[in-house]
């Protein structure tokens, strides 16, 4: 897993496949490893760069405030640290409000941006849950198991609890299996997640955008797609009607498809 100095910590990456470059930005408390079932089909036609943000995996954990902008001037400077002058950017849930500050930031070093399961800003009830989170996260003081209890149920559908237990058991290994984050550092994403305003910048954005929402999806719900796509000049909207907010485990192969059918589209 290679390491590099990005600005002012020490970021790893993970790199697979051939082809312009796809940043892959994590969700909320996830590492590099969150796309593992988007990689393998992404790579055949893309330079997949999957990063650990600051705060997980093996990346730095500094202490101090950290933001959904401070987490695109990280991957800004991974990018400049590893020579990618330009790259698709792609990033779910807290990966997509790092992602619209990138494209905002930095115009010209993104060719196409892809959000989903993302918001602009911030709104009462996005705050109320992620709340709930974080007292149960220092209740559980364990972050895979506070991820599993407290995360996963609003990730998921109640039909794929349901049906697909065995399915369920094997996410939740997966997560234990994966670098255990601290807690003060998911306190510290998380207050990020709450405090996330990019309101003002998605008139900055001019790289073609993919905007994707899980029908079922209660944080970050349809409720975002408007401002998103009336924000965002150059901007398409899909609806995952069978999901929650984790479309890419939900329906793996409904979200590869249509992402990476937006992705080749824009590349060349």
């Amino acid at each position: 897993m290679p390491k590099v100095q990005a600005g002012s910590i020490t970021m790893n990456y993970e790199q697979q496949g051939s082809g312009e470059p796809l940043i892959l930005i994590p969700y909320l408390g996830a590492d590099n490893a969150c796309y593992a079932f988007q990689v393998p089909d992404y790579s055949k036609y893309f330079t997949c760069i999957s990063v650990d943000l600051r705060g997980t995996g093996e990346s730095d954990k500094p202490g101090g405030t950290y933001s959904s902008e401070m987490f695109a001037d990280d991957v800004a400077a991974l990018m400049q640290a590893i020579g990618i002058q330009k790259a698709h950017v792609f990033g779910l849930s807290l990966g997509a409000a790092s992602g619209m500050w990138l494209a905002a930031k930095y115009p010209d070093r993104v060719k196409s941006l892809s959000l989903h399961s993302g918001w602009h800003k911030s709104d009462a009830y996005l705050k109320a849950v992620l709340n709930g989170w974080q007292v149960m996260a220092k209740s559980i003081n364990n972050m895979p198991e506070a991820m599993i209890q407290a995360l996963f149920p609003w990730c998921f559908t109640p039909e794929l609890y349901v049906q697909k237990p065995d399915y369920i058991k094997a996410l939740c290994e997966f997560t234990r299996n994966r670098p255990k984050q601290p807690v003060d550092a998911f306190m510290q994403q998380s207050d990020a997640v709450i405090n996330h305003d990019a309101e003002a910048q998605l008139g900055k954005i001019r790289a073609p955008t993919q905007i994707t929402f899980g029908r079922h999806d209660m944080v970050c719900s349809p409720r975002f797609a408007d401002p998103l796509r009336n924000g965002i000049k150059d901007s398409e909207l899909h609806i995952f009607e069978d999901c929650s907010h984790a479309g890419l485990y939900e329906n793996v192969p409904a979200f590869n498809e249509k992402s990476l059918e937006f992705l080749r589209k824009h590349a060349g």
